[in-house]
């Protein structure tokens, strides 16, 4: 399984992106898909995450009502549009996918993208 990130840049406070993950190789039945940030100097966070066919969703407090995870099928992309952004988001975006998901801390993923970068300034 290979995943690629894209849509980060560099945007001012208020601005909304939309970051997505694309699947590539084989893939596998009853997977979660979610998104990561790392922020210079801190350790990997969980953002939100997407059961295989999108029927569940999972928000970190932080980012509920503001971020939305969707996708349309198992295989297609999954996207992560980020509303009102914040210089607190400023860090590399990295999704991840993994089979046997249960609190979606970082080690229970199996498969992870090269990141990409969002810079919100103020």
């Amino acid at each position: 399984v290979q995943l690629q990130a894209s849509g980060g840049g560099s945007v001012q406070t208020g601005v909304s992106l939309r970051l997505s993950c694309t699947f590539s190789g084989r893939t596998f039945n009853n997977h979660r898909t979610a998104w990561f940030r790392q922020a210079p100097g801190k350790e990997r966070e969980f953002v939100a995450a997407i059961s295989w066919l999108g029927q569940n969703t999972f928000y970190a407090d932080s980012v509920k009502g503001r971020f939305t995870i969707s996708r349309d099928a198992a295989r297609s992309p999954v996207v992560l549009a980020m509303n009102n952004l914040k210089p607190e988001g400023t860090a590399v975006y990295y999704c991840a996918s993994g089979r046997y998901v249960v609190t979606n801390a970082p080690a229970e993923y199996t498969w992870w993208g090269q990141g990409t970068l969002v810079t919100v300034s103020s």
